[in-house]
């Protein structure tokens, strides 16, 4: 798992323990994710090129370090990758968005595409695709596919919760995207959620079960 990155924060993994409760509400989850994904942000973004401009503070000039290149497109999962999208934004509200819809086939588990929009030059873009849980790896594996059949090359996946078998499936189909999560949990069961995880991210973000 040379490819993963576990963010061992504290407050990430305090937060985490806040929401994997069942009892924790959908309104205070929702606010816990997007703490979480900011936080996150910290760490995926950690080298990101800087070039220097002129500046001019109230005492003098000097040339100050910025961000280098074009800016960087934050791409959500739906729905549930919108969760983390919103907390990344908090942190870097000047990113472009793209979406991909996909939704799992409830008796084969593989991801089918209803939706797909992103800037049109996602391929001069660093890119990091959302989702909350990186389970089977079907998602992960088909959203990321879908991005580098448009030219995206500066792939970088971020997730809330990670099973072994999502993390193996998205390192084999793609070697060369980076994965950042809070946590790899112990396994998936036979419905391909993970476990002990903290149940459908989708469904305790927005109060649909």
């Amino acid at each position: 798992m040379s490819n993963v990155t576990v963010v061992g924060h504290p407050l990430v993994q305090h937060k985490l323990t806040l929401m994997r409760r069942k009892e924790t509400p959908s309104s205070e989850f929702r606010l816990l994710l997007r703490e979480i994904a900011l936080l996150l942000a910290y760490e995926v973004t950690r080298d990101l090129p800087l070039t220097v401009r002129p500046i001019e503070t109230p005492l003098a000039e000097m040339d100050a370090p910025a961000l280098a290149g074009k800016k960087l497109c934050i791409v959500s999962i739906l729905r549930a990758g919108n969760g983390i999208l919103e907390g990344i934004l908090d942190l870097i509200p000047s990113a472009r968005v793209g979406h991909i819809g996909l939704y799992r086939n409830p008796e084969t588990l593989e991801a089918v595409e209803y939706y797909f929009k992103v800037p049109h030059d996602i391929a001069d873009r660093p890119v990091i695709v959302v989702d909350p849980m990186l389970a089977t790896g079907h998602s992960a594996t088909a959203a990321i596919s879908r991005l580098k059949d448009r030219g995206a090359a500066n792939i970088r996946y971020v997730c809330l919760l990670a099973a072994p078998e999502g993390v193996a499936a998205l390192g084999e189909a793609h070697p060369d995207v980076p994965i950042f999560t809070a946590a790899i949990d112990s396994h998936l069961n036979d419905h391909g959620y993970i476990v002990p995880g903290l149940g459908d991210a989708g469904d305790r973000i927005y109060g649909t079960k």
